[in-house]
């Protein structure tokens, strides 16, 4: 199914409007996942012609992801990116997890921009950054769409390398499922338990009679309804 190629009208209103001279895009991968990091990638693509493909990283098969990162982070402006640790999610919950790891990013760009545009409808970035939500911006705006790109392949990069020192974390799959709930993943966790990547703080550990007395306890009944609200998706 073919999809309308990303542009940068977002960011001509936001120049045109504000003033700005400095627009970040913003995504995020991992949120969904049970293990592993949220990572953000925040990218400065000016208003040149994007490379042929760009496009949510969630509609490229991976092999094309991975050729198409690669010209991207030559392509962009800037691009940085951040984390936040399985332990920083279960102790601050989602949405500062999310903030936190979004503040990492743009903070660590050569430049700070004047303005961000986020994908998805929440702003869980807020002062003092100047955001602009726009839903599927990873689809619609340039800027977003190389974020998400380039999010996507590092943090599946760097859950494939968490198989443990002797490979004792091999039968997870996370090459495969980059820590998502795969029925690999499902079945691994039955029987070994948790690894020191994954989030406990999270419902997962409810079906699990053997495992579930690691669960930690939640911040808030707004960090639970929110974490237990992506834990559903595959978004390999």
């Amino acid at each position: 199914m073919p999809y309308e190629p990303p542009t940068h009208s977002v960011e001509r209103s936001i120049r045109a409007t504000t003033g700005a001279k400095i627009v970040a895009g913003v995504d995020e991968v991992g949120r969904g996942a049970w293990a592993g990091p949220v990572t953000v990638c925040a990218a400065v693509t000016g208003l040149r012609r994007p490379p042929l493909g760009l496009t949510d990283s969630k509609l490229i098969s991976p092999k094309r992801r991975t050729e198409l990162a690669a010209v991207l982070e030559g392509w962009v402006t800037a691009y940085a990116l951040g984390d936040a640790s399985p332990e920083e999610i279960d102790e601050l919950g989602m949405t500062a997890a999310l903030r936190l790891a979004a503040v990492r990013a743009l903070e660590a760009l050569p430049v700070r921009p004047d303005a961000v545009i986020l994908d998805g409808k929440h702003d869980y970035l807020g002062l003092p950054w100047q955001v602009r939500t726009v839903i599927k911006g990873d689809q619609s705006c340039i800027a977003v769409s190389a974020a998400s790109v380039i999010a996507k392949v590092r943090r599946d990069a760097m859950m494939a390398e968490l198989t443990g020192t002797q490979g004792e974390y091999a039968g997870f799959g996370f090459a495969e499922n980059a820590g998502y709930p795969s029925p690999v993943h499902k079945a691994a966790l039955e029987e070994l338990g948790p690894t020191p990547y994954h989030r406990l703080s999270w419902s997962y550990l409810d079906a699990l009679p053997r495992w579930r007395h690691l669960k930690k306890a939640r911040l808030s009944a707004e960090a639970a309804a929110l974490e237990s609200g992506g834990q559903l998706g595959f978004d390999f």
